[in-house]
């Protein structure tokens, strides 16, 4: 009587059976997706990095054409001498100004220079105040009138923000918005034009690329051997990281000709190295080409995500080639078990090359579709994360993880049922008489299902659990160090950036909080303004805040003016019609109130935008507004929620004066910093939720469902520890390491275990079932870990700092997982599984 069929085995001859129109279907769909693929673009845009419903940013909405952005640029144009008032300096610096004016989505009103009409001084003469433009509609240059301009930098205030406090050079200041953008005419000689290269949003929103491209032109022309210019700004960032990203392909082609190297050398043939390249690579083409059919573009910060889905590619592959190998060849079991067992290989019949590939895809479909929906599972979880970008690289990592669903476990198996290998026999021969020699390093792995070692194991894994959860705990949520994480800090705009920061005393970085409150309050309600005036005083005094600047201290000054300048008088006057002699010069155009004097930011100028220091100041904003509450004055909790609400909780200011938090670069640090410690512990708890399920599901064994996961969680937090003694915050760039840490580690565990609970079900005692899950499935798992990780420790030679980072982490991903499924994985069967020992 036959034996039943098992599912799998039903499914196979269901598969196998329609081979041709299966590899048929896979041709012409990755042909249609190569297509689409060449038509995909380099999609960057700055409110995708926004947590768009989070509180600050519903500030920063509110105020983004009032009071500007955080997408800035800045262009400071320096004299390598160090002297500023020349006519070949003002020449220069007039043409840069006008520049800026003129670039792709520029609010014109937001530009700030010397030479702009927004930027004015005022003086106290004798009949009051006089003032008029920094730069005089007769300016031409002479000593006199540099004398005359230097008198009127000072009086304007400006020294420190738009012209250097040395006088060594002088800064142009422009927001960028988005919508409605205006694309440049084509011109042939001015690359920047070129629709091919820059090709425009359907949206109206900006090609940052292009932008970048201006802001080069720029630097290009006006660095010379007595000027430099200095950029910074989100579009500069966006064009320098898609410059190294250029780069990324090299060492993609790097880590892929060492992954063949080294597949070759354990598969010892073409076509067991070629045909997992092929799928893997295949995986990858259909993930890009469904994301142009979406519509969707690949952001430069997500630029290594095909590389993710390669990586797992090639490690489903190695256990599908492992596997049919030893199918073809050796009955479904390693040459060494048949040692062990004592199985002559003439008794052993090479089986056709399709029945190997049934039996394989039999085998793997329940482990391997498992693994890649824990994958999937543990991408998807990032949409936790309500920030554009992430939700991009989200939706793009898990496409891609669930395609090779079907080129590795499915057009795999039916490529490798067409190989007719040469020398077959000669080659199971080789493989049969080096299977002989047992080897060291498996009698040591396979040691750790003793009682004595996996005791030991246990404990200390225990102990590196604990110190690892101890070190967790200094990971930074967000940037841990000063400049651009995402560029090394010898790159070109970390070093502009520290020069602007150290000519300019106000630095690149700020967070505005805007005081909310009753229309004409800053020259109607005294009270009004000696709460925001109290308050930015006790915002100077936080560690990390550089500058403060708002409309009271400004208010404070020229009520000092209008009395001899005496600093007695630096106070904010009790009179109405004083307060409005005082302001009534005041612009809305400099940034310190709205149109009816219903909004007021404060200004506050950070160091550095460190993850601590951001927390410092929003923590120090939040106590100050509660402390108003207190008071007499009508004050409006912004939240409008408990102060345990989720983070996005939407703003009320129904009261007399409300601070809201925030407006500028450091505010939109914050948000997202704050979102992603919202999402982090949701985010882990679904993935290790999914993978618990699917694992019960699949090996009906809490037990067995423990000894796959247990080593997970140890590696997740031994990565956790590794970010924070490397300065590595958890944000954007960082996040899908996490996730597919937890994939390659299940996929591991799961292959593993898989094995090996089937050879136990065979009877076998413990220490011989792990030994031959090793010989096939342990040297797959060891194989694969060894190659991804050589592969990736070549980006540690990148520009792009954030792709060396990854390069760290993948690596230290790779092996450590491989570890814990190799060595505590059997160290837990053995004292949760508790099998037989060996008699």
């Amino acid at each position: 009587m036959n034996k039943p069929r098992g599912f799998n085995l039903r499914v196979a001859d269901g598969i196998f059976a329609l081979r041709p129109l299966i590899l048929l279907l896979f041709i012409v769909g990755t042909a249609v997706m190569a297509y689409s693929m060449l038509q995909l673009r380099v999609d960057a845009g700055f409110k995708k990095q926004l947590p768009l419903d989070h509180e600050y940013m519903q500030t920063f909405l509110d105020y983004e054409r009032e009071f500007g952005g955080a997408n800035r640029i800045m262009v400071a144009l320096m004299a390598r001498d160090g002297e500023m008032f020349t006519p070949e300096f003002f020449e220069a610096f007039e043409q840069v100004s006008n520049r800026v004016m003129l670039l792709p989505g520029v609010e014109r009103a937001s530009v700030r220079s010397i030479f702009t009409p927004n930027v004015r001084f005022v003086e106290v003469v004798e009949d009051g105040f006089a003032g008029g433009n920094v730069i005089p509609a007769d300016f031409a240059p002479s000593p006199e009138m540099f004398e005359r301009v230097r008198s009127n930098i000072i009086k304007s205030g400006e020294v420190g923000r738009l012209v250097a406090e040395d006088f060594s050079g002088a800064m142009v200041q422009a927001n960028l918005v988005e919508g409605d953008v205006q694309v440049p005419d084509y011109d042939p000689d001015n690359p920047c034009t070129d629709p091919d290269r820059f090709p425009q949003p359907t949206d109206g929103s900006l090609n940052y690329q292009q932008v970048a491209c201006y802001l080069d032109s720029i630097q290009e022309e006006f660095e010379t051997e007595n000027h430099s210019v200095h950029i910074i700004g989100f579009a500069k960032i966006v064009g320098d990281i898609a410059d190294g990203a250029r780069g990324v392909v090299t060492y993609f082609g790097v880590a892929f000709a060492i992954t063949a190297l080294l597949l070759l050398l354990y598969s010892k043939s073409i076509w067991l190295t070629v045909l997992p390249l092929v799928c893997s690579t295949t995986a990858v083409i259909w993930q890009l080409g469904s994301l142009s059919l979406l519509g969707f573009g690949i952001d430069p910060m997500n630029i290594l995500t095909p590389f993710l889905v390669f990586a797992i590619g090639v490690s489903h592959g190695v256990q599908m080639i492992s596997g049919w190998t030893a199918e073809k060849y050796f009955g479904g079991r390693s040459p060494a078990g048949l040692h062990q067992d004592g199985i002559a290989l003439e008794s052993i019949e090479i089986a056709s090359s399709i029945d190997a590939a049934k039996a394989t895809f039999a085998r793997l479909l329940a482990p391997g579709a498992i693994a890649l929906l824990s994958d999937t599972i543990g991408f998807l979880t990032i949409l936790l994360i309500n920030i554009r970008i992430i939700q991009e690289l989200a939706i793009t990592a898990s496409i891609g993880v669930a395609i090779i669903i079907f080129t590795n476990l499915v057009l795999l198996p039916l490529l490798l049922s067409y190989v007719r290998m040469r020398n077959g026999e000669a080659f199971r021969e080789r493989q049969f008489a080096k299977a002989a020699r047992t080897s060291v390093v498996w009698r040591f792995v396979a040691s750790f299902t003793r009682p004595g070692v996996a005791a030991v194991t246990l404990v200390l894994g225990i102990v590196l659990f604990a110190g690892a959860l101890y070190k967790s705990q200094d990971m930074q949520i967000g940037d841990s160090e000063a400049g651009v994480p995402e560029l090394r800090q010898d790159a070109r705009y970390n070093q502009d950036a520290r020069l602007i920061s150290e000519r300019f005393s106000l630095g690149t970085d700020l967070i505005s909080v805007i005081a909310e409150t009753v229309p004409q309050a800053c020259t109607e309600n005294p009270e009004i303004m000696d709460a925001i005036d109290d308050f930015s005083w006790q915002m100077r005094q936080v560690e990390g805040v550089q500058q403060v600047i708002s409309l009271p201290m400004v208010a404070k000054v020229i009520n000092a003016g209008w009395n001899e300048g005496n600093l007695r008088w630096r106070v904010l006057p009790r009179n109405v019609f004083i307060m409005r002699q005082n302001l009534q010069n005041i612009e809305t155009s400099s940034g310190l109130l709205n149109r009816d004097c219903s909004a007021m930011p404060v200004m506050i100028f950070t160091e550095d935008h460190k993850a601590e220091t951001i927390s410092r100041v929003v923590d120090r904003v939040k106590e100050l507004r509660g402390q108003l509450m207190n008071e007499s004055l009508e004050f409006q909790d912004p939240e409008g929620v408990p102060a345990d609400a989720e983070p996005g909780a939407t703003a009320d200011c129904s009261g007399d004066l409300c601070f809201r938090l925030a407006t500028g670069n450091v505010g939109v640090m914050a948000a997202t910093n704050e979102e992603v410690r919202a999402a982090q512990t949701p985010m882990l708890l679904y993935v290790y939720g999914a993978i618990i399920l699917l694992c019960l599901i699949t090996f009906r064994s809490v037990r067995g469902t423990l000894c796959i996961v247990l080593p997970l969680v140890l590696v997740s937090y031994l990565a956790y520890s590794l970010m924070a003694f490397m300065g590595i915050g958890l944000k954007v760039n960082t996040l899908p390491v996490v996730a597919l840490g937890v994939g390659i580690g299940v996929d591991y565990g799961i292959y593993i275990y898989s094995r090996l609970a089937g050879h136990l079900k065979e009877g076998m005692p413990l220490g011989e079932a792990y030994m031959h899950t090793l010989r096939l499935t342990g040297k797959a798992v060891f194989f694969t870990a060894i190659t991804l990780a050589v592969g990736v420790g070549t980006w540690l030679f990148s520009e792009l700092k954030f792709q060396a980072d990854m390069g760290v982490l993948l690596a230290f991903m790779f092996i450590f997982n491989m570890i814990g499924a190799m060595l505590l994985l059997p160290a837990l069967a053995r004292w949760l599984l508790r099998p037989r020992e060996a008699t």
